[in-house]
This record gives C-alpha cells, structure tokens and sequence, in this order.
C-alpha cells in the first residue's frame, strides 16, 4: 500500500515522538540509578563511620552488614562474618559465647521490639548489645548495635574502688572512737556526771550511724566488685524472719508499732539461702517499715508457698512512696522526697543491698505503695527442690 508523503511525514513524526521518550525514559532510569549509587553510599558512609558497631541479620540469622567496628570488636575481618549464622559465629582469638547467648533469647522468641544487655568480652571489652527487629516490604530482619562501655566500666571500677578504700580506711578508727566511748561510759574510767552520759550517749549513737553507713557502702563495693560471697545452706525462712523481728522488738515497742506475723500452719519448704545475707535484705524491709510508719501504726509480715516458691511479705501502715519516684527505689542513695522530710538520716543503700542480695539468690523483690497510705514489699526465692 502506499502512502502519500503527508502520511510518511506524520509516521516519521510520530517513531521521533517515541525515540524521544525512549531516550527520555533511559536519562531518568540512569539518573535514578545513579541517585540510589548516591544514596547506599551515603548510607555506607554513614555505616563506616558510625560511633558503634552494627550487625544487620536477615529472618535466617545470617549476618548480612558488618560495620568496621565490629571487626574489631571480634577481631574478625568483614569477609569472614559475612553470611555466617549468628549462632555460629566464633573466632579462635576471643571468646564470642556471651554474644551468642544474647540471641538465644530472640531464637527462643523472648525478645521484644527492642533489648539490651551487657556483656563481657575479652579481658577489658565490655559491650552493651541492643537489637531491633524491622520490617522493610516484605523484608524481615534484625539490626544489633554494639556499643562500647569499657571506658564506663573502668570509670565505675575506679569509683567503686575508691570507695572501698576510704570506706576501710574510716572503719578502723571509727571502731576505736566506738570502744573508746563504750569504756567511758561503761565506767572504766572512772564516773561520769548525768550530763556527760547525755553527751557521750549521744555521741556514741552518732559514732554507730557512722559505722552502719560505712558498712552499706562495703556491702555494695562487694556487690559492684561481684564479692559479695554467699554460703548458701538449706533452712526456714521462718527462723530468719523469727530473728530479725525479735532483733526490732525494741524499736518496735518505742514507737508503739505493733508487729504481727502471719504464715500457714505447717512448715514451709527449705530455702536454699545465705543466713547472714538474707537476715540482711529482711531486716532492711522492716527497719525501713518501722522508720517511716507513724507511732501506733503496724507492721504485717506474711509468710506462704506459691507454685515452687517461698514468698515474703511485709505491709506497713506509713507514709508511702510518690508515683512519681517508684522507678527509683531499688536506686543506689534514692530517698524519697517525703521521708526525708521527716528523717533525714538515712544512706539510701538498704533497698540496693537488699535486691541485689534477693536477686543473687535468684529470687525477685516488687513492691506496691501509695503515698499517704503505706507500702507493702514483696519477695520471692525458690525452695529447695
């Protein structure tokens, strides 16, 4: 068939309409291509020089980016951890089983949106691990940061030390103002008048404070050095709890606070427990019962069994803790704002100690108060088996 030359024109016009938009379709293809090369090496530059080191895991544990921290972290190169199983990561030059052990968790489907924990490799690398799960289209996997907290750990290391130094350097002459004082008093030195019995009394009761707080401060440079030694042998938690409240009835009877004691008829299971230790964390919970709970108020102690634990309970009637400060109970030297209004001798370790001491018996400690009307603390152990 032919065709006029209007008709050839119109045909040509229209093949150079299309070359056009071929050409046009290739710039902009090349220039997306060339502006995601832009971007994954921006993102790579940001990867290389990221403050922490980053693992990105695919949905199969394969470890699919390794930032340049990490290889010195593990002292492994890129091309050796590349495509490895996390479970299976291992290196003849550090130890890596703490590493592996914090994705057991997320193996056995423990971890949430995001965790952290803290871990030791090496001799003097300390590395706080958090990983996140994403999602990416119909991508799935697992970013890790490896963040380097050595230089914290030796900083607290040093502190830690610090304190107990001083702490042992106080304690000896601390000791001798004590005995120095009780012979004066006892009369070995000949007698005293009324107003210097106050005097000393007085000063002999500052001088114990003294040495109270200088012991909390050793117990938790134990507990932070990991020297808080435990000899653990199987008995009742009722006769710590008989003790320590026989050891309170004095201040109990000043104040005029009532003590009850309430658990089941029959003996409960042996605990496996440190005497010393757990005397430690229980008297803290009533000490600190009787302290902040106005004269003639109460104190109840429960004891029971629940599924394979022993469970300790003690209620008070005081003043409570704001909502606002329970995150920070169980801190180092907290005290709350409204019992230091009304005591304001205290060093704030007691609660410390005595979840560290709970915890170390892998038991756990929880509490529930409301201001102005009292808080009632809670542990639990597990018995013998």
């Amino acid at each position: 068939m032919d065709y006029s030359s209007r008709e050839l024109e119109a045909k040509e016009e229209e093949l150079r309409k299309i070359r056009l938009a071929f050409l046009n379709i290739l710039e902009d293809t090349e220039e997306a291509k060339m502006q995601a090369i832009d971007e994954k090496n921006k993102t790579l530059a940001v990867i290389r020089n990221f403050t922490d080191g980053l693992l990105v895991l695919d949905d199969d544990n394969k470890i699919e980016l390794v930032s340049p921290l990490v290889e010195i972290f593990l002292k492994q190169a890129e091309e050796e951890i590349l495509g490895k199983d996390i479970f299976k990561l291992s290196s003849k030059k550090i130890d890596l089983k703490p590493l592996r052990e914090v994705f057991k968790k997320r193996k056995a489907k423990e971890i949430k949106s995001i965790f952290r924990k803290e871990i030791h490799l090496g001799e003097e690398l300390f590395l706080e691990v958090t990983i996140s799960h994403f999602k990416s289209g119909e991508k799935k996997g697992t970013l890790v940061i490896l963040h380097d907290v050595s230089r914290d750990k030796l900083v607290e290391k040093m502190k830690t030390e610090f304190v107990s130094i001083s702490a042992h350097q106080l304690r000896t002459p601390l000791s001798a103002i004590k005995w120095t004082l009780r012979m004066i008093l006892d009369g070995d030195m000949g007698k005293i008048n009324d107003e210097q019995r106050d005097l000393l009394e007085k000063t002999y009761q500052s001088n114990e404070r003294m040495i109270a707080l200088i012991n909390d401060l050793l117990n938790v440079t134990r507990i932070e050095e990991g020297r808080f030694l435990y000899k653990p042998e199987s008995m009742q938690i009722e006769d710590i709890v008989d003790q320590t409240v026989s050891d309170s009835e004095e201040t109990a009877a000043i104040k005029k606070i009532k003590i009850k004691t309430e658990r089941p008829k029959e003996l409960l299971p042996p605990v496996m427990v440190d005497k010393e230790k757990m005397g430690i964390a229980i008297q803290n919970l009533l000490e600190n019962a009787l302290k902040y709970t106005p004269e003639e108020g109460a104190v109840k102690i429960f004891l029971e069994k629940k599924n394979k634990d022993v469970v300790f309970k003690i209620a008070d009637s005081g003043v409570g803790i704001p909502k606002d400060q329970q995150s920070r109970i169980f801190s180092k030297f907290f005290r709350g704002s409204n019992v230091i209004r009304m005591e304001t001798e205290g060093s704030g370790l007691g609660l410390y100690t005595t979840k560290n001491i709970i915890e170390s018996h892998n038991g756990k400690i929880w509490f529930e108060s409301e201001e102005g009307k009292g808080s009632t603390f809670y542990f639990s152990i597990p018995f013998c088996s």
